[in-house]
């Protein structure tokens, strides 16, 4: 017998624009990290490596960004405005998280 367990995650509907956004910037992303796993089967010097990693990380950090910029717009400011102050909180922990 298997037992399931409930998610209780949240969701968030996007506009189809914001959707497209993201994907387009992960697709992005998935083929930059891919040319980094060729490098490597290829045997590219390292530091070319290196470069191609910064440069994922940097896309990464944008994705990051735009996300957070579009929750704080929508999901934190509808929170608020409905009344849910732990939203701040939630948003606060997400923040230190991202800085680590």
């Amino acid at each position: 017998m298997e037992i399931k367990k409930e998610c209780c995650h949240k969701t968030k509907e996007r506009s189809e624009q914001e959707y497209k956004d993201l994907i387009h910037r992960l697709n992005r992303i998935e083929g930059q990290v891919r040319g980094i796993k060729k490098m490597v089967e290829n045997n590219t010097y390292c530091t070319d490596i290196l470069v191609q990693v910064s440069a994922v990380n940097a896309a990464l950090n944008s994705f990051n960004k735009v996300l957070l910029a579009n929750h704080i717009r929508t999901c934190v400011a509808d929170d608020i405005r409905a009344g849910k102050d732990e939203t701040i909180d939630e948003l606060v922990v997400t923040l230190q998280k991202l800085m680590r």
